[in-house]
Parts: structure tokens; C-alpha cells; sequence
């Protein structure tokens, strides 16, 4: 596993780079150790400018970030979320010798005339043991596995984690790591039954909530006098499920989709081509076909929920719950509206029928 904490978001503390106390970070990568290089100044966080970063840099900042060796120096461009057009580019350019431990030993020069298009990027290898990384999470003493006190395994051992080291951004990583539906509420644990009774994990959990797992949100040792009556409990919508009915093959057919354990219907109100392609792909199918309304009129209507409306995908979501909708169950719509999907694979018998 990689260093505990951090997204695509690796963070570090360490000694200020303008001489006070300062973090640095990748962002956007597959991984914490990988991504666009940004830097804290001035409480913002602005990107590095790649002049004279080299091999010798991405060293240093591996160190710093506790990941693997360096591997390559990037073009902080290919990393998204793309860089918002008002944030800054750091004030100093960094020449690093390869030895310091942290980016702010380094020399330093003004930067002048920096654009994002020359953002600093850099891969370092994933670190795969620390003794800061938890080994697992758990949501514990709810009513299922989705609902419940959060705890994390550490060093063999499961503790609570206390609520100011946490956020709802936190609580999404979670529901997703454990293949849950969505995070509906986090809250201090009230109830003295669910409280837990041993140790409290003594590291801050600050997640962006677009990371795959806990291990991979930012990581932060600190003090706290936590008792459990701060403990946290998260509660996650059910497992996210979806199928095509009524077709041939599980590649077609009417889209239902499973929420608080009941199946019901999609209205196709705002639905395209994109969200066609999320269906197929979650489905381990084809490329949509997008046949006529005549085909997909041959699966029937649904009965029963209707589930979600107005669904709009970009067609890069690997699941379709993270789409922008409606809220589950709300619509306008009636079964004679509901979605049918046609994937490739499979299907080349219904389109010439």
C-alpha cells in the first residue's frame, strides 16, 4: 500500500520553503506519488514552474513525499483536473542537487515569465509498506456494512478516529473503498452503545473525496485529547447496481438500476450517448450501438420505481451513480420513457432481425 493519505494528493510538512512552514504535493495522478508538482505559499496552493526541474528535483521531492525513487520528470499539463486559470505559479524556481531532503534546501531563483503550460511534473515510484499507512477500514457496529463507526486497522490493531481529524470528503472515500453506494452523512458517534473502546488512530485524514481508498488522502501525525465520544460514524447509501433487462444477453435491454435494495427504471430525459457508453463499459460490454427507438422499444416498459431523471454523463465515468441526476426517486416521468441500452457483443442478431 502507499503511504497513508493521499490522492492523487500527496502532502508533505516540512520546513518552509520561504522559511516558514509549507507543504508540497502531486496532484492529479494515478497514485500520491505522481502528478503535478504544487507548492503552499502564502496559504494557496500554486504550481512550479519546470524550468530547470530535472531528475535531480523529482529526487527531492520523492524524498520529501516519503514515496518510492524517482522514476521521471513530467509536463504537469498531462495531469488533470486542468489548472484553473487564476491560480498561481510559484514565485521561485527550484535547483536542486539531488541530496537535500526537501525542496526548500534547494537554491532558488525568481521565476519570471512562467505560464501553466510549463507546470513541473514528476513520478516517483509508490512506496508499498509504511508504517503510516493504515492496513484496512471498517465501518463498524451499524446495521450493515455500509453504516457504521469508522475504523482503521493499524499496525495489526483497529482504532476510532476521532472527528476533528475528519470530513465528509473523508466519509466518500470511504463508501467507496468498501463498495458501497454513495456517502449520505458523517456525524460524531452520539450513541454510547457504537462507541468504540480502544485505541484513537492518531493521524488527521484530509481527503479531496475523489481518492480510491483512505490510503490515498493526505496525511497529517497530530496531538489530540479525542475521547470516543468524538468517534465518527459515516452511513453510505447500498451498494451501486445496474443490469439491462429483457434482451438477449446482458449487453441489451432495459436499464434498471438497484438502490436501497429495490430495482426501478431510468427516464432517458437528458440521457445521450455518453451515458450509454458508462452503461456498456460498467457492464464489461462493447461500445454502444445506439440504435432506433423502434429496437429499444422491444425490451417494454418498466414497472414499479423509477429510480433516477435527467441523467448527464460526460462518458468517462467508470460507474453511472457518478453522473450528476436528480436525487434517487425523484422525476417527472413515466415507464414509456424508460431508458433501453444496446451494446456491442452479442448483439448483431437483434440489429438484423
Amino acid at each position: 500500500m502507499a503511504l497513508l493519505f493521499s490522492l492523487i494528493l500527496a502532502i508533505c510538512t516540512g520546513p518552509g520553503i520561504l522559511g516558514s512552514l509549507s507543504r508540497v504535493r502531486l496532484v492529479g495522478g494515478d497514485h500520491r506519488c505522481e502528478g503535478r508538482v504544487e507548492v503552499q505559499q502564502d496559504d494557496e496552493w500554486v504550481t512550479v514552474c519546470d524550468d530547470y526541474w530535472n531528475m535531480d528535483s523529482v529526487a527531492v521531492l520523492c524524498r520529501e513525499l516519503g514515496c518510492g525513487p524517482a522514476r521521471k520528470t513530467m509536463s504537469g499539463t498531462v495531469y488533470g483536473p486542468v489548472t484553473p486559470k487564476d491560480q498561481k505559479v510559484f514565485i521561485h524556481l527550484f535547483r536542486c542537487n539531488g541530496i537535500e531532503e526537501s525542496l526548500s534546501q534547494c537554491e532558488k531563483e525568481d521565476a519570471i515569465g512562467c505560464s501553466h503550460v510549463e507546470d513541473a511534473g514528476a513520478v516517483c515510484e509508490r512506496e508499498s509498506h509504511s508504517p503510516s499507512v493504515p492496513e484496512s477500514v471498517r465501518l463498524a457496529d451499524g446495521p450493515g456494512r455500509c453504516q457504521g463507526r469508522v475504523e482503521v486497522k493499524f499496525q495489526g490493531e483497529w482504532s476510532s478516529v476521532c472527528q476533528a481529524g475528519w470530513s465528509f470528503a473523508a466519509a466518500k472515500v470511504v463508501c467507496r473503498q468498501l463498495e458501497c453506494g454513495r456517502a449520505t452523512l458523517t456525524r460524531r458517534g452520539c450513541n454510547k452503545e457504537t462507541q468504540g473502546q480502544g485505541a484513537i488512530w492518531q493521524r488527521k485524514a484530509s481527503c479531496s473525496g475523489q481518492e480510491v481508498n483512505l490510503q490515498d488522502c493526505l496525511s497529517e501525525v497530530w496531538e489530540h485529547n479525542c475521547t470516543h465520544d468524538e468517534d465518527m460514524w459515516v452511513e453510505c447509501e447500498d451498494p451501486f447496481g445496474l443490469k439491462l433487462v429483457g434482451g438477449r444477453s446482458h449487453c441489451e435491454g432495459r436499464l434498471e438500476v438497484l438502490h436501497k435494495g429495490e430495482w426501478g427504471s431510468v427516464c432517458d430525459d437528458g440521457w445521450g450517448q455518453e451515458a450509454d457508453r458508462v452503461v456498456c463499459r460498467q457492464l464489461g460490454c462493447g461500445q454502444p450501438l445506439s440504435p432506433p427507438v423502434k429496437i429499444r422499444r422491444r425490451f417494454g416498459p418498466g414497472v414499479g420505481r423509477i429510480w433516477l431523471d435527467d441523467v448527464n454523463c460526460s462518458g468517462k465515468e467508470p460507474s453511472l451513480e457518478q453522473c450528476p441526476h436528480r436525487s434517487w426517486g425523484y422525476h417527472n416521468c413515466n415507464h414509456r420513457e424508460d431508458v433501453a441500452v444496446v451494446c456491442e457483443e452479442q448483439q448483431s442478431g437483434l440489429l438484423d432481425a
